[in-house]
């Protein structure tokens, strides 16, 4: 049997205020596509298949259609809802879904419960354990301790109990946890809140594949154990992962073998830094201009109007900060420095102090209207 191992797909997520959804469409495609030419029998999406819990009607539409194509590919799917996923709202519906071929879990209680899929080999179960807040799982199962260790364990029992009743079942596990060992990006969504965070991988014992989702850079934690990545960069800190999916081989002892199948990048991004002169001659920066660009200016003074200069060369530029070199001049505290003085000097120094230049007239006009306009609105209260 032949998977393909997916996760974090975020359908409807936006990049610094860029509309994701064509990038997204594009990596679909190529998935179908994959599916098509490795001749894959179940896709397995290990969570957060939506960016948030009510997901704009384009992104419902999108994922309405790539379930269909899977299933038009010849390949059954089974998904788990994440911790950006609605985990009720997910879950509906899902015995009616179950007849397409699509098989959806987003609840507590199947968890333990597994979808069966039969080869030339046998049956292999695939047990899907939602993204579980450790309190609500708490409660569901009177569980005496806290955190995401106690819930996916408990939960990793339900599955190997079952699995004792199924001698000789090649087994597949959908989680969507933060496993030790594991790389974050700057992309994901804290999940500690509700005690521990971090989950042992050796709480996957027992199963021939765990197919991880939630951190967004691909990684083997074990060769049964590995997270695949969301199949698009959500945040710079991803600029040199290598987006994709696991294609995973089941033989009839278990698991054979995995190969990671990468994705098209439709718009790459990066990071790079300067002065802002030095940045749009530059040719080593050419290939930058069709590039997300995080940009960090290196300037002793803030240029005037970096953003619409630096778009002449870059047009994709999103992000812009400041690093000056050596630092910032004034090191006083903030109080010290304001003190005693009104808001319109406080405010013009910061202007030359951020540029470099003194306010023209018609942003002191400017700054002298916004006062006036707080002053009257407090006198009101």
């Amino acid at each position: 049997m032949r998977l393909l191992h997916t996760s974090d797909w975020h359908l409807g997520r936006s990049f610094h205020r860029e509309n994701l959804l064509d990038a997204q469409a594009t990596v679909l495609d190529h998935l179908v596509d994959t599916i098509r030419t490795e001749r894959i029998d179940v896709v397995v999406v290990a969570g957060d298949l939506y960016d948030r819990a009510l997901p704009p009607v384009d992104a419902v539409r999108l994922f309405d259609r790539v379930l269909a194509r899977i299933r038009a590919a010849g390949a059954r799917a089974v998904l788990i809802s994440g911790n950006h996923d609605s985990m009720v709202r997910m879950s509906f519906a899902t015995e009616l879904i179950d007849a397409s071929g699509v098989h959806l879990r987003s609840s507590l209680d199947g968890v333990g419960t597994p979808v069966i899929v039969d080869d030339e080999h046998g049956p292999v179960a695939f047990y899907g354990i939602p993204y579980l807040e450790p309190e609500i799982a708490r409660h569901h199962w009177g569980l005496a301790e806290r955190g995401h260790p106690a819930a996916i364990g408990h939960a990793m029992e339900l599955v190997r109990a079952d699995l004792a009743e199924r001698p000789g079942t090649r087994s597949v596990v959908l989680s969507h946890a933060f496993v030790t060992g594991g790389r974050p990006s700057d992309s994901e969504r804290d999940i500690s809140v509700g005690g521990a965070s971090h989950v042992p991988v050796s709480i996957y014992d027992g199963v021939d594949y765990a197919a991880l989702g939630h951190l967004h850079g691909r990684q083997t934690l074990s060769p049964s154990v590995r997270y695949s990545g969301s199949p698009l960069a959500y945040s710079f800190s991803e600029e040199h992962q290598v987006k994709g999916y696991w294609v995973v081989e089941l033989d009839a002892g278990g698991l054979a073998g995995a190969e990671f199948v990468e994705a098209p990048v439709p718009r790459p991004l990066a990071r790079i830094r300067g002065r802002i002169e030095d940045l749009p001659p530059g040719a080593e920066w050419e290939h930058h201009t069709d590039h997300w660009l995080q940009i960090t200016l290196t300037d002793p003074r803030r240029p005037a109007r970096p953003m619409e200069r630096l778009r002449t060369r870059f047009p994709h530029a999103l992000v812009l900060d400041f690093d000056p070199e050596g630092g910032p001049s004034e090191r006083r505290p903030v109080t010290a420095r304001v003190a005693g003085r009104d808001e319109r000097s406080v405010i013009a120094d910061f202007v030359e102090w951020a540029r470099g230049a003194p306010a023209t007239p018609e942003e002191r006009a400017l700054v002298d209207t916004a006062v006036e306009q707080v002053r009257l609105q407090e006198g009101a209260r």
